[in-house]
Formats: structure tokens, sequence, C-alpha cells
């Protein structure tokens, strides 16, 4: 126990002790989301602020606001892996987006999703038509209810600046954490985006296969649905923001690099 107590005494190995333990110990509950206890309640979220600061992260010990907490719910689904068989990629991402792991941790291989798609036995090739159908659409639906609750955010945001950088008020030590909560919030609007993008490029590489491996007239309704997502997902990708990593949901015109995906889920 205390060889254990010595290991976590710094702020990486205590979020690398807790990470084992969420990895052993975490249980499902609705939708896949880990089931509301102790370690997603109080020690994942804490596990996660070391692990970003660790890493030279924004992180902000701010509460939540309501519409902050709404918005990393909202994230959640669409951050995951697509299909629900990706199990390993799965417990990846959600390690991320409890910031217990960094964003980058997450696969970005184009053909997991048709793998994980095609890797079951079914009856026709029908019904893989039909789910990648229904997974862009369900996606599509998602993004609208996250972008009014981002833009909510992002006003509350520009509030929450003004009054920290005007008002003789308020505490100086309150500016730092106040800079970072608005990264935070910004990073995770940019990290959706991203990742939305990554679904999109998922279904066109599943749909392009199907065809070649199963061609059938069930790849127009799928090519709708992913087209229909495209369109939704544009209008969150250039939602203004306060420009933190550049202003918008990408990176701004002339620059190569992604941006930095920083954000306390």
């Amino acid at each position: 126990m205390t060889q254990l107590a010595r290991l976590a005494g710094g702020p990486a190995a205590r979020a690398a002790v807790l990470s084992l333990l969420l990895a052993t110990g975490a249980c499902t509950g609705d939708l896949g989301r880990p089931r509301q206890d102790i370690f997603s309640q109080v020690l994942a979220p804490q596990a996660g602020f070391w692990s970003a600061t660790a890493r030279g992260e924004a992180a902000s010990h701010f509460r939540f606001t309501d519409d902050e907490e709404q918005l990393r719910d909202r994230a959640w689904r669409l951050v995951m892996p697509s299909h629900e068989k990706s199990i390993f990629q799965r417990r990846v991402s959600d390690l991320a987006h409890a910031r217990i792991l960094p964003a980058q941790m997450q696969s970005s291989a184009k053909s997991d999703y048709f793998n994980a798609l095609t890797g079951g036995s079914f009856a026709s090739q029908a019904s893989r038509y039909a789910r990648l159908a229904e997974d862009a659409n369900a996606d599509r639906l998602l993004i609208g209810p996250f972008r009014a609750n981002a833009m909510r955010v992002v006003a509350a945001d520009r509030v929450r600046m003004r009054t920290a950088e005007s008002s003789p008020e308020v505490a100086p030590s309150q500016i730092d954490p106040a800079q970072a909560r608005v990264v935070e919030n910004e990073g995770l609007i940019l990290w959706v985006c991203e990742r939305v993008g990554f679904r999109i490029e998922s279904y066109r590489y599943a749909l392009a296969n199907l065809v070649v491996e199963m061609p059938s007239r069930e790849a127009i309704r799928a090519e709708r649905a992913i087209m229909a997502l495209e369109a939704e997902a544009g209008p969150l990708c250039k939602m203004p923001l306060i420009g933190v990593f550049g202003g918008e949901g990408r990176a701004p015109a002339g620059e190569g690099d992604k941006a930095p995906v920083v954000y306390k889920g």
C-alpha cells in the first residue's frame, strides 16, 4: 500500500493508477455510457483533471454550468466510435472524453466502422446498408441540439470574459481558470466537429466498400443519409467561436495543422 501511495504521488502517476481502476471497474449504464457511480462521477473527472494538467493542457477547477454539463453529455455520443462493436476504441474514447487519455489516442482509421459493420453474420446485404443509413441519420439528429447548446455556451463565455477582464470586483486569481474554461469549451466543440467529420469519412468508406463487395439499390438510401449528415455538420463546423483556436470549428485557412483538442469532460 505504501508503494502504491508513492507511485500515485505525482499528477500523471495518480491519473495512471485511476485509469487502471476505471478500466477494470467501470460498469455500463444506459445507452452504453458508464453507469453513474463513484468512478464516473468522482474518480474519472479528478483523474482527467490531473492528466490534462500533467500534459500542459488548459484545465479549470470551476464548476460546470448547466449548459456546460449538457454540452459534455451531448458531445459524448458524437466522439465515441460509430459502431458498438468497436469495443476497445469505445473504451479509449471514453477515457479521452474524461481527459484521462489525450483525444489524439483515438483511432483515425476509416476502415474501423466498415470492419465492425461487416464483421458479424447477417442474413442480407440490405441490413448492412440499412444500418449505415440509420447510423448516419441518428448522427444528423444529434448535431442540431448540440450546435444550439454550443452557441449558448459560447455566448455565456463571451459574457464571462468581458466581466473577468473589466470588473474590478473579480479577483485576479479568477482570471486564469475562467480563461481555461473557455479553452475547454471551445476545444470540446472543435473535437466534436473533427469527430463528426471523421464519421462522415468512415461512412463514405463503408458505403464505397459495401458497393464493391455487395452491390445493392439500398446504397442510394445510405448515400442520401450521409449527404444529409454532411449538410447538417456544415453549420456546426463554421459556427463563430471566441477564437482561442482560430475562431471557427476548423483550423483557419492556410494552417495545415489541426486545432489542438483540449477540454474538460
